[in-house]
């Protein structure tokens, strides 16, 4: 006959090892299903266009593409125009802004972004376009003013001057949809041809598919930050979207002239609170890049020739602020692209470094709950 102290003990071990087992269990199925969301979290295909990009015409050495689905042809290099405000990345002569828009037109760019924001951007603009406006989509922004959108969009014609605005963006995607409703009153007004965001995030694209009277999305897209894009590049495909692609060059890093301890003293230019260690990361990240050098004949050429790479995009804004700047940006980059190979090996480094951040531990937990 067992003792029923016996008894107990052999319950006591058999329910512990059960419990290890269980445990051990639940370590190793985690620890697999980790390895798998690993695995998975860059797939093959997406990184790499689907087909070579549609150029619908070409002004001198320009190719032209579709605009999503509002019937206008756009200039592949866009003419980013935050600099030209003075605040972002030190100050810049007027006339070297104008000289510099102007040649942009001469060498067939046909697209400005800018915004109020932006510092004098706006008004610089205003001063360039009379009697040219007729050649320029302008694009601009809603940065949520606490004057209103229909206040700041009346400011932005006077500064502009013109009557309306070609393309208008928030700034952020909006806390209240009834900001879309004033979006849409500015369109039927008048005021505004197409209106679209400027967001950050994939789930930010999918609120802008959800709304069918939106005509384009702004996003940033780089070798170095290959995300929302990548992650959402498929629905964009199926789309009627206009795609502007901003930061390219990673505040000009992917220009590949900054060496680990360069310095920005200026406190009007944005890189000017990057400590040293971010720095030195970033340009050690730029030098896994430089074998693209040789198919795109500079690194500035190679790092807009990737987002150029697919049909997705219309344009990619390039921040230019001297004449020196729009020669090259407007008569030497358009038209690169990067080879098959080259956008292979260049999916596989953002899948090494995890330049898209798929693997940080918020981004898992998305994967888990099925919020990618």
């Amino acid at each position: 006959m067992t003792c029923p102290r016996r008894q107990q003990g052999i319950t006591r071990r058999t329910v512990l090892a059960g419990a290890g087992v269980a445990a051990l269990a639940v370590t190793i199925g985690a620890k697999v299903a980790t390895q798998r969301l690993r695995r998975s979290s860059y797939e093959n295909g997406a990184g790499l266009p689907a087909q070579a990009p549609e150029i619908v015409s070409m002004v001198d050495k320009m190719p032209h593409r579709r605009f999503g689905a509002t019937g206008l042809e756009v200039s592949e290099i866009g003419f980013g125009a935050w600099g030209i405000g003075s605040q972002a990345y030190g100050a810049v002569a007027r006339a070297d802004s104008l000289r510099a828009l102007a040649r942009a037109e001469e060498l067939g760019c046909n697209l400005v972004d800018t915004a109020m924001v932006y510092g004098d951007s706006e008004l610089v603009l205003g001063e360039f376009l009379k009697d040219r406006r007729s050649r320029w989509i302008v694009a601009t922004k809603y940065s949520y003013q606490p004057a209103g959108m229909i206040a700041t969009v009346e400011a932005q014609l006077r500064r502009l001057g013109t009557e309306v605005i070609d393309y208008y963006q928030l700034h952020a995607m909006p806390e209240d949809d009834r900001t879309y409703e004033e979006l849409f009153r500015l369109k039927r007004a008048g005021k505004v041809r197409f209106a679209g965001v400027s967001l950050y995030a994939a789930h930010d694209i999918d609120q802008v598919l959800a709304q069918p009277l939106l005509d384009g999305i702004q996003v940033r897209f780089s070798l170095m930050d290959p995300d929302p894009f990548l992650r959402r590049v498929a629905q964009l495909r199926n789309s009627r979207l206009a795609v502007l692609v901003r930061s390219t060059l990673k505040e000009g890093f992917l220009t590949g002239k900054f060496a680990r301890d360069a310095t920005f003293p200026a406190a009007s230019d944005q890189r000017h609170s990057w400590s040293a260690a971010r720095i030195a990361q970033t340009v050690d990240a730029v030098e896994r890049f430089r074998f693209l050098e040789a198919q795109a004949h500079s690194m500035v050429r190679a790092a807009v020739a990737y987002p150029l790479s697919f049909p997705e995009v219309s344009t990619v804004l390039l921040g230019t602020k001297s004449p020196a700047q729009a020669e090259e940006n407007f008569g030497v980059i358009p038209g690169a692209r990067l080879s098959a190979s080259s956008l292979e090996r260049v999916r596989e480094l953002q899948e090494e470094m995890d330049l898209g951040g798929r693997r940080t531990p918020a981004s898992l937990l998305k994967r888990i709950l099925g919020r990618y």
